[in-house]
């Protein structure tokens, strides 16, 4: 009698630790959902690197366009 109450208690404790454990990771993961879309870190950001590049981009391309007149402009 005692062994099976011990052994039934036993497995109560396993499959109930299981399903506290699985409902703590469903509610992290859906904080986890509820973070991510409040956040979208890769739309505004994102969008304002890339016109900071074309910024860098289009001043690199006019100091190159500037020293590559004054090269053809040299007298060889």
């Amino acid at each position: 009698m005692m062994l099976s109450a011990t052994f039934g208690f036993m497995i109560g404790e396993v499959s109930g630790g299981q399903a506290r454990l699985r409902k703590y990771i469903e509610q992290a993961n859906e904080d986890l959902r509820d973070q991510l879309q409040k956040a979208h870190p890769w739309e505004a950001p994102s969008s304002k690197k890339l016109s900071q590049l074309r910024g860098v981009i289009h001043d690199i391309h006019k100091h190159v366009v500037a020293v590559s007149k004054g090269l053809e402009k040299r007298p060889s």
